[in-house]
């Protein structure tokens, strides 16, 4: 009998630390799941947090994204605006190293472009990209990152892909448990992280990941909208492109 009652109370107690589901709300539509090849995928689901709408990310030992694909591509952007809410760091891991390439927290965005400008290396990669994933990478990827030691503003070029291009909003873990809202100038951060001016938007996405580190991350996303450019005030709202 005492087995039968401490086995309840400890069922009572994990449901009661555990975080409840949600259904979707309408700006997820179009927003779906994007394995990686030999990758364990990470956990989405929605959720709540701290009163707040949000999509979970669990990442044990694994990378995965979640994505919505622009249908039509935005040829102009402005600003955006994204939020998240991570639990902890991931010792060791960094953005700039090859070996420990993770981070807890991760808003990305793929531009279109004139892939046959680059160079015969890369245009190999984005090849061998499409044979194993069935669709060729964006002409640029740019991603606003949190990282565990790199000082915010820090620009990374991608270890495997200049294509790939990172800058730090969020450091250290001084931040953790609480939410960060960021805004941002995307067209601006793109000339920065490039040195080019942007080409169409093609997709947008988020991603929380572990599998180089072999450790573990959770974080909780809230919406990722943008603001083409020229519009503002009460035009605003009209203008967002859905997110998580």
């Amino acid at each position: 009998m005492k087995t039968a009652i401490l086995t309840l109370c400890a069922a009572a107690l994990l449901a009661a630390c555990a975080t409840p589901t949600a259904p979707p709300p309408p700006s997820a539509e179009g927003w779906q799941p994007m394995t990686l090849p030999g990758k364990k995928a990470t956990i989405y689901r929605w959720t709540e947090k701290d009163g707040r709408r949000a999509l979970e990310a669990t990442s044990d030992q694994s990378a995965s994204i979640w994505r919505k694909r622009l249908q039509p591509q935005l040829e102009h952007v402005g600003d955006v605006s994204f939020s998240w809410w991570s639990q902890s760091l991931i010792p060791g891991a960094s953005v700039a190293d090859i070996d420990h390439e993770d981070a807890i927290a991760r808003v990305i965005f793929g531009f279109g472009g004139d892939i046959d400008k680059l160079p015969l290396k890369t245009r190999m990669k984005f090849e061998l990209a499409q044979a194993l994933t069935g669709e060729m990478p964006p002409y640029a990827t740019l991603m606003y990152v949190w990282d565990s030691k790199l000082p915010i503003g820090t620009v990374v070029i991608n270890p495997r892909s200049d294509r790939i291009r990172k800058i730090v909003v969020d450091s250290g873990p001084t931040e953790l448990h609480r939410w960060r809202d960021h805004r941002r100038d995307l067209a601006a951060d793109f000339r920065l992280a490039f040195g080019e001016e942007p080409g169409p938007l093609m997709s947008m996405a988020v991603m929380t990941d572990s599998d180089n580190s072999r450790s573990s991350a959770r974080t909780w996303y809230g919406a990722v909208e943008l603001l083409p450019s020229g519009v503002s005030g009460g035009a605003a709202a009209a203008a967002r492109a859905p997110g998580p």
